[in-house]
């Protein structure tokens, strides 16, 4: 059987509301009322890849940040959004890997917790392809998710040369008394977002069992 497709949609650094934005417009592609454009029927939706341009910290559904807490945030010259997914706050920034597929799990056969496995699978076997063997993903609850209608927009972040010291303004994701790092830190080198770009690419092709369709635009 042919390997489902996915976009390709890769954005450089741009503003997080950007991100937001086109994940916003797939979704609805996903979704597509009528007389609207629709997927063709070997399509499973797209992979959105970039690198935020500046700093900024996001809130889950279960929320995690006070209005107080957001204006402490803020004077630090960060942006502060609310967003749809699951999970508490968190940081995103320059130097980091954005991965958010935007997927109708049914058209890969894949359930969503196993989605959400064969995501966390990816970083992994990214970390053992860059020779980090000790990478482990943590088990449930840990993960927060956002899907309707077996469509789901659920995401990663990958630290490569992240700013590390922005997470300490904020308990990650929650995790209380557990630390943050990233490529860089763990290999004691600089690890640019764009070096890890087709070792990621790599392991979502081998995981998902899919073939990616470069797009050179946003649709």
């Amino acid at each position: 059987m042919q390997p489902r497709a996915v976009r390709l949609v890769q954005l450089s650094r741009v503003r997080y509301a950007e991100l937001l934005a086109l994940q916003e417009r797939w979704l609805r592609r996903l979704q597509p009322e009528p007389g609207t454009e629709a997927l063709s029927g070997t399509e499973a939706g797209a992979l959105l890849l970039c690198e935020p341009a500046g700093p900024v910290y996001t809130a889950g559904l279960r929320g995690g940040l006070t209005p107080e807490e957001a204006a402490r945030l803020r004077a630090l010259g960060a942006e502060v959004r609310a967003t749809g997914r699951g999970g508490l706050a968190t940081f995103h920034g320059p130097g980091q890997l954005l991965c958010h597929p935007v997927l109708d799990l049914r058209r890969l056969g894949l359930r969503l917790r196993t989605h959400v496995a064969a995501l966390e699978a990816c970083a992994v076997r990214l970390c053992e392809l860059r020779g980090l063997s000790g990478a482990r993903a943590r088990p449930p609850p840990y993960t927060g998710v956002r899907c309707g209608r077996h469509i789901t927009s659920h995401g990663l972040a990958l630290n490569c040369s992240t700013d590390l010291t922005w997470f300490e303004h904020i308990v990650p994701c929650g995790l209380v008394g557990t630390g943050v790092t990233s490529l860089s830190e763990e290999l004691q080198r600089h690890v640019t977002v764009d070096e890890v770009i087709p070792l990621f690419l790599e392991a979502f092709k081998e995981t998902y069992k899919c073939s990616l369709i470069s797009e050179d635009s946003p649709n």
